[in-house]
């Protein structure tokens, strides 16, 4: 792809905030989006028993009055919601009406920080509002934000993020809810966006806290899906528990992770070398520079591997641990004859981050965004009993499926020696059903010459072999798998994923594959600016009853009397 080429699908894909198209431009934006008429150029034929929603969500506004974000991970969360009902697609899309959102827009300008972005009082105010604004930022109170994820926790479905807050959304209308501050129920400061749930839908998520009772631990903690009979009506979050708790190696400097993972009896965590300064955050305000500036790689740290025991609620006595890494996604985990596997996308150190600075999406991109660390798909394999006389440099791990090694050190310490699956992909998902057991099949984006999922990809752990979808021009967002009823194969199902066209004259779509063959079923095209996500999920109609379409408050108030 020439520059040229590459300026201008940076436009259409990446700086196109709907605050800053012509105005009758975003009036049909919104109207078509927010109706219940087919939106789409269909071709193709979807399968009749795929029926439900897609749920997306990541940043969508960058540009606030004449102010900017820094980074692309700062923007303003965009909702998308694709709902397929009986052959047909609809499409709606609205901004989350987050505390940060209102304040920003209401201001016209950045005045809500995020981790990026450092947002500084206005410079009419006096010197006692200035005063007042740099305290309040030494302990701060982050954003809700919430534009990474969606979980469902009960009956309710809420945007994520990696603070303390959540945000309940209407799923049909995508109307914004009520806030929470997860440290009502449980003290965290930050949590993490990938919760896990389990076959009663429990949801099981990880957060830190920072500096409680002289300690910052590491919380992994348990929301139930339904509450006790003597209970009913009240909300799932208020019974929330600590599960357990791991003490961090450093009181000032935990360490930051994206995600966790979890076996049917143990839980899995990264401590890796990618740490947040805590003292350095508090002054970051004072001192001019934005939170992230806080966040820094050790390269000559270990990454240690905790392992819980879920029936125990304790972590295993033995230390383990690898060499550094950044790790952002866990695959999945499983245990087999004593062992504990599981599959990580790694890095070798945290430039990604940095590559997507706006500075750097803006002006030579293709130049800028080659990463120096390809995401890369790696096994790890962990015992969970070291047998004390075990000479020291053995290797621990006598499975034949995994060249993955443990091996045993002089301090009974044991070094983990990963195996290495594949180069060049992100954003993973499996059939879910396969969560915390074994399982064959990854569904990811290939990344090569930059951090921009350029296909979609299936890849089998067992055979090595991988299927692609790709097509010129398109960047996919995360496949999603949605499995076919009653089905008995692990990749009996479809894939989807909305897809960003960087060729102004192709429409964004999305696009629906055969998840067994890879080959495409289906896509529905769509005439709106269509912005690249980060994840969601899929809301199957069983989960709710859509036989008539919900509407907006504003659908509602457009509607003529009857």
């Amino acid at each position: 792809m020439t520059a040229e080429g590459m300026s201008g699908s940076y436009k259409s894909c990446w700086d196109r905030d709907l605050n800053s198209f012509p105005w009758p431009r975003l009036i049909a934006f919104w109207l078509r989006c927010e109706n219940w008429k087919p939106l789409f150029l269909l071709t193709g034929r979807i399968p009749t028993w795929l029926q439900g929603t897609l749920l997306r969500n990541g940043p969508g506004m960058h540009t606030v009055g004449e102010t900017r974000y820094n980074h692309w991970f700062d923007g303003l969360a965009l909702l998308h919601s694709f709902t397929i009902k009986d052959g047909e697609v609809y499409y709606r899309s609205k901004y989350l009406r987050s505390d940060t959102y209102k304040a920003n827009i209401e201001a016209n300008r950045i005045v809500v920080s995020e981790f990026g972005t450092m947002a500084y009082p206005d410079p009419c105010k006096n010197i006692f509002s200035k005063a007042f604004s740099y305290l309040s930022h030494t302990i701060p109170d982050f954003t809700d934000n919430c534009l990474i994820n969606i979980m469902k926790c009960g009956e309710d479905f809420y945007a994520t993020t990696e603070t303390n807050y959540i945000r309940k959304i209407n799923p049909q209308t995508l109307e914004t809810l009520e806030k929470v501050d997860y440290r009502n129920y449980v003290a965290v400061n930050l949590a993490t966006a990938h919760p896990h749930y389990d076959a009663a839908g429990n949801v099981l998520n990880m957060g830190t806290a920072i500096m409680d009772k002289g300690k910052t631990r590491y919380v992994v903690f348990r929301i139930p899906a339904a509450v006790p009979e003597d209970k009913k009506g009240t909300n799932p979050l208020k019974h929330t528990e600590v599960f357990c708790s791991i003490t961090s190696r450093s009181l000032l400097s935990p360490s930051y992770y994206h995600s966790f993972g979890v076996t049917e009896n143990h839980i899995v965590f990264l401590e890796q070398p990618f740490k947040l300064d805590i003292l350095k955050m508090s002054t970051a305000y004072i001192r001019g520079v934005n939170w992230a500036s806080c966040l820094a790689f050790h390269k000559e740290d270990k990454t240690y591997i905790h392992v819980v025991d879920q029936r125990t609620r304790k972590p295993l006595p033995t230390k383990f641990y690898t060499d550094p890494m950044v790790v952002f996604h866990h695959v999945n985990a499983y245990e087999e004859d004593g062992c504990l596997l599981f599959d990580v996308i790694t890095y070798e150190d945290s430039s990604l981050y940095e590559l997507f600075y706006l500075a750097n999406l803006n002006q030579d991109f293709e130049e800028n965004c080659r990463p120096t660390s390809i995401p890369t798909l790696r096994r790890f394999a962990v015992p969970l009993s070291v047998d004390k006389n075990a000479e020291v440099g053995s290797n621990l791990i006598k499975l034949t499926s995994t060249t993955a090694k443990a091996l045993k050190e002089k301090d009974d310490q044991v070094y983990c020696q990963p195996e290495l699956l594949y180069e060049g992909l992100e954003l993973p998902r499996i059939n879910y059903a396969r969560n915390g057991k074994r399982y064959r099949y990854v569904f990811a984006a290939e990344v090569q010459w930059s951090p921009i999922p350029t296909k979609i990809l299936k890849y089998d752990v067992l055979t090595k072999s991988s299927l692609k979808w790709g097509e010129e021009h398109c960047w996919p967002a995360e496949p999603l798998f949605v499995p076919t009823p009653g089905a008995q194969d692990e990749d009996d199902g479809i894939i989807l994923s909305a897809i960003v066209s960087t060729d102004p004259q192709k429409l964004p779509f999305l696009l629906i594959l055969d998840a067994k063959s890879f080959t495409e079923l289906a896509r529905a095209s769509i005439d709106v600016e269509m912005h690249l996500d980060l994840h969601g999920l899929f809301i199957p109609d069983t989960d709710w009853d859509s036989r008539k379409p919900a509407l907006s408050q504003e659908e509602r108030d457009r509607a003529p009397d009857s």
